[in-house]
């Protein structure tokens, strides 16, 4: 804690203590089609990370056990990742908390190394699986050998970005 002094008055408190951070973590593989939409949605947020210091962007490709540690160590966590939610190609759901967790159990293959279920597991068993979390998914049209993304997925790219930064300001009003 600091003292500041307005003028003509006696020293007052003020909050310093550090800012939560939230990571925003992109994963899939850039060359398999839709299965990049992660890496897409981090380019359109990095504008945005660059103007909050709070935010950390990390592309996680496809995945690996060297991301406990980061996930670890933030206090909030937004995962953006193609994800087979039974709707049409390019639709984008947000799922928090348990709901996240009930899907990644529910879809735990994963073309990735690890899954990100792996990743929540090693978290919980060390105490550090961040309280608030989400899950942005975007449903894919096609997971193929290819490094651009599918009409519908390319267009839910922005939408996605947006469902974020809507998560984030409706998450810094809840604390």
């Amino acid at each position: 804690m600091s003292l500041s002094r307005a003028p003509d008055q006696s020293p007052t408190p003020t909050d310093t203590t550090e800012p939560s951070t939230t990571l925003i973590l992109g994963l899939g593989n850039v060359l398999l089609t839709d299965e990049g939409v992660g890496a897409a949605v981090l380019r359109v947020l990095a504008p945005l990370a660059e103007a909050d210091p709070r935010l950390s962007l990390q592309d996680g490709g496809t995945l690996s056990f060297t991301l406990a540690g980061p996930i670890a160590e933030a206090a909030r966590l937004v995962v953006v990742d193609a994800a087979n939610l039974g709707q049409p190609p390019g639709s984008v759901r947000v799922l928090e908390g348990a709901d996240m967790d009930a899907q990644l159990a529910q879809h735990a293959a994963s073309v990735h190394e690890v899954s990100l279920s792996d990743l929540f597991d090693i978290a919980r068993l060390t105490d550090s699986l961040p309280a608030r979390r989400a899950l942005v998914g975007i449903q894919p049209e096609r997971i193929e050998w290819g490094s651009e993304l599918t009409a519908p997925v390319a267009a839910a790219v922005p939408r996605a970005a947006a469902e974020i930064e809507a998560l984030l300001r409706r998450w810094d009003l809840d604390t």
